[in-house]
């Protein structure tokens, strides 16, 4: 049975899992093997495929981790007990702020997807989906309620916004001259423009 920590107490799961997110970051997904992860993690292969059974799970897993954070968040968002200008401007900064926050795993994502199994692939789309249509409801709730306007379909809304939030990850510099709020403030308060009656 593989160690589950090491000696600073990181599982190993973990620690797999920061050493493919850089390694995919600095080399592309396709260029990373299984053998420069388990050194960089310092584990052993066996380790490797006792939590993760492919490099192609852990690719997911680089993903997956972000949106579970990302759908966690928004779900609080928008069970919140407050005004709908409130909870959508809220859940509109947030995934900036958590994309910025994982811009390696962002990046990861989007130029390697189309390495993922079909079946990773769809589970993957799907989970996308889910957090896009909770998103979606928020403007829905606000259009029907007379509190956002109707000239602009939702569904176009949220590929407005969502556009932005895939590309932070081609522009967005940690040294930049805007920090992560600043970034999601300009973004969120776009949004609501365009959604102004």
């Amino acid at each position: 049975m593989p160690r589950t920590t090491d000696g600073d107490g990181t599982p190993v799961p973990q620690r797999l899992l920061a050493a493919a997110t850089r390694l995919f970051a600095e080399q592309g997904y396709d260029r990373t093997s299984v053998q420069e992860i388990v050194e960089a993690a310092g584990v052993t292969k066996g380790a490797l495929y006792h939590y993760f059974g492919s490099k192609d799970d852990l690719l997911h897993e680089v993903y997956a981790r972000v949106l579970r954070v990302q759908q966690e968040r928004l779900d609080a968002f928008a069970n919140a007990d407050e005004p709908i200008e409130k909870r959508l401007r809220g859940a509109a900064a947030d995934v900036v702020v958590t994309t910025i926050e994982n811009l390696d795993d962002a990046m990861i994502f989007f130029r390697s997807i189309h390495h993922l199994s079909p079946e990773k692939n769809k589970q993957v789309r799907a989970e996308r989906r889910r957090y896009h249509e909770r998103f979606r409801a928020l403007i829905e709730e606000g259009q029907r309620t007379g509190v956002f306007s109707t000239a602009t379909p939702a569904d176009l809304v949220v590929d407005y916004h969502f556009g932005s939030v895939h590309h932070l990850s081609t522009w967005y510099r940690p040294d930049g001259p805007m920090g992560a709020q600043e970034v999601a403030d300009h973004l969120a308060d776009l949004l609501l423009r365009a959604l102004r009656p």
